[in-house]
């Protein structure tokens, strides 16, 4: 058996970042991983789209050259496409395998499993720690209903290997993974059909975003399907066929592609919880503010306790168990895990962070709201980006900023100077009060301060 300070199940960005600084700290850490060094995020998710978006970035300003002043002709290879995004991800997983060659750091491939509250097993090897923590990301969630094994049914793992740009594809799923493949998708010529089940795209957005972006991405020609609940799938005449219910009645789509996006679930299947007594839902695995499970000195963060399914969540969720397990929980004090930014790499982007109005309203906040446009915005119409808006909303009375939405070019960045100032409970007076560069995208957001 093989001992250390701390085990940690999992090499994702929650998992690998908490094992460096494990070993920063003098920690013996094993660290163990299924499959590649990175995790979803980095192999299957959040770097191989961002490079793909890219790509479609290119062909979307290559489409619009005319407006530009340039007359271009111009067509995709897909091969180069597809072999760039190969290239950046092996560039990254070499950067995380070189961060694990630590003296301090085991690193192991396999599958784990418990055995004890402390001893996992890796194939016939065991591993024991006084901590461990779980961070086995999640895996591609599925909807119950039939069709789904249907030869050309994929979900977002199998389509970052496609190799071809197809001609039309069905998208089940408006949410993250659902809009950026499908905005990825259009740039590059294919017919896009995006069927959802909620009343609007990004439920968890506030709904103005949500709303604009609707408009924003049907006016690059995505067809938006709301209100409908997918039936089935079955083989048809134009391939296949998807089946929905839209204000009770029977309705289909058809394509040669489907692309299911409905989530993701957390990723527990093979950790065998129930038999040490970890407590876990069909959400996750259930912690407490330290990250910590109902059995001692066991952890969960990322994905897989269905707090917050996103890589930077899974990296803050990480310092805190880490600093509860070294017996120093003042370190995460400033560590605010409920002001967590998050971003819709679509053309255009959409970022929030905070509360949206309809959080506020559910709260019995008392609140003002206020709103700026790109189109008035002399770097974005320099840019060609007439498209966005920003909205700040505020306590009435304190006058603290709550929350920051943007859709339009570069949120994503742009939403980061709001997260600061909420993370700080700073006011919108501060905001005011910060001198910003001129001309740039940032100014949208002096611009609805300006209106309070």
């Amino acid at each position: 058996m093989t001992t250390s300070d701390i085990i940690i199940i999992g090499a994702g960005p929650g998992g690998y970042e908490t094992a460096v600084e494990a070993a920063a700290n003098g920690l013996s850490t094993t660290i163990i991983e299924a499959a590649m060094p990175g995790g979803t995020c980095l192999n299957e998710g959040c770097i191989p789209t961002k490079t793909l978006c890219k790509s479609a970035e290119v062909a979307d300003t290559l489409a619009d050259a005319a407006n530009l002043g340039f007359e271009v002709s111009y067509s995709a290879n897909w091969n180069r496409v597809m072999e760039r995004k190969s290239e950046v991800v092996g560039k990254l997983v070499s950067g995380v395998e070189f961060l694990l060659r630590n003296k301090l750091i085991t690193y192991v491939k396999g599958t784990a499993r418990f055995v004890d509250a402390h001893t996992v097993a890796v194939g016939d090897e065991t591993y024991s720690a006084p901590n461990i923590v779980i961070a086995t990301g999640s895996v591609t969630k599925y909807l119950p209903i039939e069709g789904l094994h249907l030869p050309g049914v994929i979900t977002s793992r199998e389509i970052l290997n496609i190799d071809h740009i197809p001609e039309k594809m069905v998208i089940i799923g408006g949410g993250v993974i659902g809009l950026e493949f499908a905005s990825i998708f259009r740039s590059f010529g294919t017919e896009i059909t995006v069927v959802e089940y909620a009343k609007e795209i990004l439920p968890n957005f506030d709904t103005d975003i949500s709303k604009r972006l609707k408009a924003a991405l049907k006016a690059r020609g995505i067809e938006i399907i709301n209100s409908a609940a997918v039936t089935g799938v079955s083989e048809g005449a134009e391939g296949l066929e998807v089946h929905y219910q839209l204000k009770g009645a029977d309705k289909s789509v058809s394509a040669p592609l489907v692309l299911l996006a409905v989530g993701r679930a957390a990723n527990v299947g093979s950790l065998n919880l129930a038999e040490v007594g970890i407590e876990f839902s069909p959400r996750g695995i259930t912690t407490n503010e330290f990250m910590e499970t109902n059995v001692a000195g066991v952890y969960a963060i990322g994905d897989v306790n269905g707090r917050c399914m996103l890589a930077h969540a899974a990296v803050a969720q990480g310092k805190v168990a880490l600093h509860h397990i070294m017996g120093d929980d003042a370190k995460s004090a400033g560590i605010r895990l409920d002001i967590m930014p998050a971003a819709v790499f679509t053309h255009p982007e959409a970022a929030t962070v905070g509360l949206s109005e309809d959080q506020c309203k559910a709260q019995g906040i008392e609140y003002a709201a206020k709103k700026s446009m790109y189109g008035g915005n002399g770097k974005a119409l320099s840019m060609n980006e007439p498209t966005g808006i920003c909205k700040l909303i505020i306590d009435a009375s304190s006058r603290r900023i709550l929350g920051c939405h943007i859709l339009g070019a570069h949120a994503a960045d742009i939403v980061q100077e709001a997260t600061a100032l909420i993370n700080c409970n700073a006011t919108i007076d501060t905001m005011l009060d910060t001198i910003h560069p001129h001309p740039t995208l940032s100014e949208v957001l002096m611009e609805a301060a300006k209106a309070f």
